[in-house]
């Protein structure tokens, strides 16, 4: 089974990580219906279906990166209380474990969550409430990393890092940079990003989305970023690709989302495969599972449909994003070893996949 096509049950069946995926783009409907209700807020639609158009981007409808973001608009005026935010995040973590996903990294900008009068400190802790308490119900291991937006002052956002420091090793265990990368590249920040290092804070940095190379190699030299979200771009560039090699960068690759937002052509333009083959440290997430109408089994059901991965290179995968996990030593290595034992009873030889 090591070297063959996966069916869909055992693409089902595997043990899945998911290290990004955006709060607000993972609301389900149902969900918004309940928090407009409770919280006395106008709706376009009654329905979920009615709702769809307004929370998700339809096939071949997204034209870009920004109109794909234009989508998180709308569900953010239902986050704005503790309640909300702890019942999106305990969700979050539901439906990861629906996909057999072990581990999940969600990421948030708490400034986005401060309309109704929560503070930054708040907003991450019931961020880190929701989180556990799903952990505990669902039985997955699940954490929070801060985003700073590309289009917040740089005050706003050195709030963020600060109290993104005050809640390290606390259920957050990291930071961010999101939001419209082409026009806020990557260079801008580093005055930013020398704070977070002076924190010591991890750092996984959007880049190659929605602009060139240069963006991954700044985020990598001068942000501090040991994971890059997307990536797309680093094709363009041998020598920024050679550096993602050699430093042991991680690519989390996001399929579904890179098509809607023109990061690629098409299939066949995507460089998911290309990159696997160079050695990159390639990992595949969600990034929001109810705008891109994905899932984890989705996802992974791509690349053994249209890019014809293998069981054992879907491991792979899977432990590159292990491995690229914000957790300390001693627990990624218990969550390694529980991720070895069920591809093993899957007839999966992880140590094959690995090499």
């Amino acid at each position: 089974m090591t070297g063959s096509l996966p069916n869909d049950r055992l693409i089902k069946e595997m043990p899945k990580i998911d290290l990004h995926v955006h709060l607000d783009g993972s609301v389900k409907p149902a969900t918004v219906l309940e928090l407009a209700a409770r919280q006395g807020l106008p709706l376009p639609a009654g329905d979920e279906a009615g709702l769809r158009p307004f929370m998700q981007v339809e096939e071949g409808q997204c034209g870009s990166l920004r109109q794909y973001l234009g989508t998180f608009g709308f569900v953010l005026q239902f986050l704005q209380t503790a309640e909300a935010l702890e019942q999106a995040a305990c969700e979050v973590v539901e439906q990861a474990s629906g996909h057999n996903c072990k581990y999940v990294e969600v990421r948030f900008g708490p400034q986005l969550h401060l309309h109704n009068g929560l503070s930054l400190d708040e907003a991450i802790a019931h961020v880190i409430i929701g989180l556990k308490r799903g952990e505990q119900l669902y039985g997955v291991k699940a954490r929070a990393i801060a985003i700073c937006m590309r289009h917040h002052s740089f005050a706003v956002n050195s709030e963020v890092i600060e109290a993104a420091a005050r809640f390290l090793g606390k259920g957050l265990v990291a930071v961010d940079l999101a939001g419209d990368e082409a026009a806020f590249p990557a260079a801008a920040f580093r005055e930013l990003f020398e704070i977070a290092r002076q924190r010591k804070l991890p750092v996984t940095i959007h880049a190659g989305e929605a602009a060139g190379p240069d963006n991954i190699y700044e985020a990598i030299m001068n942000l501090g970023a040991t994971r890059i979200g997307h990536g797309i771009s680093l094709r363009e560039d041998p020598a920024v690709l050679a550096l993602v090699k050699e430093r042991g960068i991680t690519l989390e690759m996001c399929p579904m989302s890179n098509i809607q937002t023109r990061a690629v052509t098409g299939w066949s333009s995507y460089p998911v495969r290309h990159y696997y083959e160079q050695g990159i440290a390639v990992t595949i997430h969600t990034d929001n599972m109810t705008v891109s109408d994905t899932n984890l089994t989705k996802e992974y059901g791509i690349l053994a449909d249209i890019f014809h991965f293998t069981a054992s290179e879907l491991a792979a995968i899977v432990m590159n994003g292990v491995e690229a996990a914000f957790l300390p030593d001693a627990e990624k290595q218990l969550l390694k070893q529980a991720y070895i034992r069920d591809f093993h009873a899957l007839g999966i030889d992880v140590q094959h996949a690995q090499t």
